[in-house]
Formats: structure tokens, sequence, C-alpha cells
């Protein structure tokens, strides 16, 4: 008795669903000016962690058109194998041919899992691949970690899931999402939150190749120029980072902060309240929807310390934070704390540094005062 085509498809379904629980740890490889991107680089590394807990092997999806020489660099940073895919259609982003070519690249090798850089290319290309694959995909994450989930309507255990963690409901919960079933399980992070490992040139790997199937695609939009705006400010390399937020008051009394960070010879940044606020520009911003950072010492000047903030730098070695508010969350966080008036104890603590003092005795000397 032949079976029927919705049981047929079920069961097509299954196997590749059985496929995928075996499957690689992949990494989408953007291409950001001829060079891979960082974000993307950072990730290899979250994969090599995760392929490692599940014993499978890390994946890098590469498309484009003339980015085979990119291929080792990401072998270097950890790709046991790099997915390549080339055709002139790709030469630069549009949705439809990278969309159709990663999910023929998935359709083909069934990862287990996917992350993306949540760049403005990777926060295009995710959901448009999700949608096509029919698979869940959590935005913007903040941790990713292997483990079991329960589910408490059926008593079925599911191991080896993606734990994608990420501040929710405005930040009041910390959220773990998993997709124990439509699989693969997709991410996006954003650049920063995982730490950049160093390449290992001596690293083997294999170039995979796959035909893009683009030849009957007719392409919606045509590129006619391209304008790219080099960043004003580079928070990651910063060492030292003075930051304000709301509390700061305005955009002239921004002016102590930028005193306070020339004297440390360190850069200035901004909470997401302060960049709507019109303080300071948005390449200066910390936080969930910003940058994230891991300089020396990073000092808080009327910044709350709203979840999605600390998300941005609470692996900063020494955090100084000041404000007026005893109960303010961000002094909780902070290795060092001066409760008091920004603009009275900012300028104070500038004079300080620049008569010699260190960050510490002169911060011991404000408490005193």
């Amino acid at each position: 008795m032949p079976v029927t085509s919705g049981l047929q498809a079920q069961l097509e379904y299954m196997k590749m669903i059985e496929a995928n629980r075996n499957g690689e740890v992949w990494v989408y490889a953007e291409v950001d000016d001829g060079a891979i991107s960082d974000v993307s680089l950072e990730l290899l590394g979250k994969a090599r962690q995760l392929a490692e807990q599940l014993s499978v092997q890390v994946g890098a999806a590469l498309l484009g058109s003339g980015v085979e020489s990119l291929a080792a660099s990401l072998i270097a940073f950890g790709a046991d194998k790099v997915y390549l895919s080339q055709d002139a259609k790709m030469g630069y982003y549009q949705t439809a041919p990278f969309t159709k070519t990663m999910c023929d690249l998935i359709t083909e090798h069934k990862p287990q899992i996917v992350l993306y850089g949540a760049s403005p290319l990777g926060r295009d290309l995710a959901p448009s691949v999700a949608s096509a694959m029919q698979c869940g995909l959590t935005a913007d994450c903040t941790d990713l970690q292997i483990g079991d989930h329960k589910d408490n309507r059926s008593g079925e255990v599911y191991t080896n899931l993606l734990q994608q963690i990420r501040p929710a409901f405005g930040g009041n919960i910390i959220a773990t999402i998993v997709n124990p079933i439509r699989w693969p399980q997709m991410a996006t992070v954003r650049e920063g939150v995982m730490s950049l490992g160093e390449p290992d040139e001596s690293r083997k790997g294999q170039v995979v190749e796959l035909q893009a199937m683009l030849s009957e695609m007719q392409l919606p939009v045509e590129r006619l120029e391209y304008h790219r705006r080099e960043r004003t400010v580079n928070l990651k390399a910063a060492r030292i980072i003075v930051a304000g937020g709301a509390g700061v008051g305005s955009k002239d009394n921004f002016k102590q902060l930028w005193d306070l960070a020339h004297a440390l010879g360190g850069a200035v940044a901004g909470s997401r309240a302060a960049v709507d606020l019109g303080y300071i520009g948005h390449d200066h911003q910390v936080g969930q929807t910003g940058t994230t950072v891991r300089p020396a010492l990073y000092i808080a000047c009327g910044i709350s310390g709203a979840v999605q903030h600390l998300a941005g730098m609470q692996e900063s070695a020494k955090v100084l934070a000041i404000n007026n508010d005893p109960d303010a969350p961000i002094l909780s966080a902070a290795h060092y704390g001066i409760v008091g008036d920004l603009k009275d104890v900012v300028p104070m603590l500038t004079r300080a540094i620049r008569s010699g003092a260190g960050v510490d005795s002169a911060v011991t000397s404000l408490n005193e005062k």
C-alpha cells in the first residue's frame, strides 16, 4: 500500500530532524569590506565551545563573490569546515540570493545550530532564513549554553539543546529560550558579547564548495553607489571608558565627562538613554543595543544600571559608579561607588587625576570628603 503524501512528508521531516540532531555548529561568516567581520570570528570561538560539548564539528558558511581566500582565516579561528558558495549575484549583500543560498546549504548539510552576528546584515538575513526554514530564532543573545529542557505538559525531556539567553520584558527578567523541535536552532549575537580568541594558523580544515543556484533569480535591487561611514570611536579597544547616562542632565554637562576621559587617556561612552536624549552619538552607546566593552576601568556617571546597560559592560575589570541615588542598581554592580552629584564629583576627580593621583587614591580621597 503506498504511503500517502502527507505521511510521506512527515516521515521525511522526521528523518531531517534526526539528521540535525548530530549536525554541526555553524557560524554565518559575514564579510565586511573584504574581510571577515569581528563578530563572526568571535562567534567561532563560542561555536568551538558548544561543538566540543556536543562532540560535533564547527562549520562556517562563507557566501559571496571572490571570497575564497577568506576561508583560511575562518579555519584559524576555529572552523573545521568552511562551506563556500560563490556567485556574481552575491558580490554584495542582498536578502534574496543570500537567503536562498543559506537555505540550500542548511538543507544539504543539516547543522543543528546556526549563529549569526546581530549586525544590520545579520538582523536581516537570520530572520529571512528562519522564516524560509520554518525554524525558531532568538535575537540579541547575551549568552549561549548547552543544556536539557523538560516539557512540563508532556513530561518529555530534550537533551543537549541550545539555551539562548537574553534579557526580556524590558530587561526585567533574563529569559532562557529553547527550540526543541523546529531545527536548526538559530540565534543572533551582538559584536563584543563573545571574546575574540587568538587565531591558530597551524589549524587544518576542509573547504566544501556548493554551487549557488541563482541563475534564474531576478534580483529586485541594483546597487548604484556605495558609501561607508567609519565609526567615530572604537570602544572595544579602549582600556578606560567614561560613560554617562540620563542623569548627566544635558549635552553640555557631558563636557565634564570628556574632560575626565582626556585626563585618563580614555574614551567617552553613553547609555541608550543618553543617546536617545541626544547627549552623545550612537557610535558611543554601550549596552545590549550598543557596543559590548571589556575595559580595564569603566566609570559610570549618572547611569542607573538597567539590565540592558549592564549586559554591555559587566565584564569590565573595574567599575566605578558615580550616582546621587544610593539605591541605584549600578552601585551594586560596581567595585567602587561614589554617592553624590556628578557635577561636583567628576570635576574633583578630574583635578585629582591631573595632579598625579591614581584612580584608587582619588576615589578614596573623594569618599573621605
